[in-house]
């Protein structure tokens, strides 16, 4: 793979290339203490050049923010915090602390933002983490197709999800598109890493993304470790007490 190459597929293997639009609002939790619990997840604002750009450019996340990556937190059985993502390398786990670190705002903080599933999943938090966990070294799905085996990040939450309730989906996928509004023609980013794959754009294809997730019914975003671009609330509120009472607090120790 040529270093071209390689730059296109990092900056998409951090999204999920799959584009829509829309938000609700809700305040945010940005106070400095904040327990990460197993099942929440956690979006990144990655800058990874021409493709995430364009992804930002036709993708909404919660309160405007841009989000380009997700990953679900979990804690192994060996005792330690991690996140399990689907990256470049395929499916794995990365400690919280190196996620965390990966994008830093303007003022030095993680550019991510946290995502806690309301009450009623609750249930489905430990299957989840066992799938996804099960899911590690599996490829990454670099052509986003939704039948193939491979995971891009947000279908490793969305099957992990959907697993753990039953087969029943818990997020909703949506036609996917890769075509600049302004122009009404398919991003030349796109163009150019889908014909080095080899195969055609999958337009119109289901497909889903972190951005749609942030904004989902089931999703309360509770705390802000620091401020993705694009994010339109900068109010402080601490977490919701229903969404602390559905799981017991685990006090995360990022490594």
């Amino acid at each position: 793979m040529s270093q071209r190459s390689f730059n296109i597929f990092w900056a998409v293997s951090v999204s999920a290339a799959v584009i829509f639009a829309g938000c609700h609002t809700q305040q945010l939790n940005t106070k400095k203490f904040f327990t990460l619990q197993p099942g929440d997840l956690l979006f990144q604002d990655l800058d990874g050049g021409p493709l995430c750009d364009a992804i930002e450019k036709v993708t909404s996340g919660y309160e405007g923010a841009n989000l380009s990556h997700v990953g679900i937190a979990a804690r192994l059985e060996d005792g330690r915090f991690v996140v399990i993502e689907a990256i470049a390398g395929g499916v794995d786990t990365v400690p919280v602390r190196q996620f965390l670190k990966r994008s830093l705002d303007e003022d030095y903080q993680p550019r991510v933002i946290v995502g806690r599933l309301k009450p009623e999943f609750g249930d489905l938090i430990p299957t989840v983490i066992r799938h996804a966990i099960s899911l590690r070294g599996k490829p990454y799905d670099k052509v986003f197709d939704c039948n193939n085996g491979a995971y891009y990040c947000s279908e490793l939450v969305y099957y992990s999800f959907m697993k753990a309730n039953g087969g029943k989906p818990v997020f909703e996928m949506q036609p996917m598109t890769f075509v600049d509004p302004d122009t009404g023609e398919t991003f030349e980013a796109w163009k150019e890493y889908f014909q080095e794959l080899g195969v055609p754009i999958p337009e119109g294809q289901p497909g889903i993304n972190p951005g749609s997730i942030s904004r989902s019914t089931v999703v309360t975003i509770i705390h802000a470790y620091g401020l993705p671009s694009g994010l339109k609330s900068r109010i402080l509120l601490e977490a919701e007490a229903d969404h602390n009472m559905s799981n017991k607090p685990m006090q995360a120790t990022p490594e």
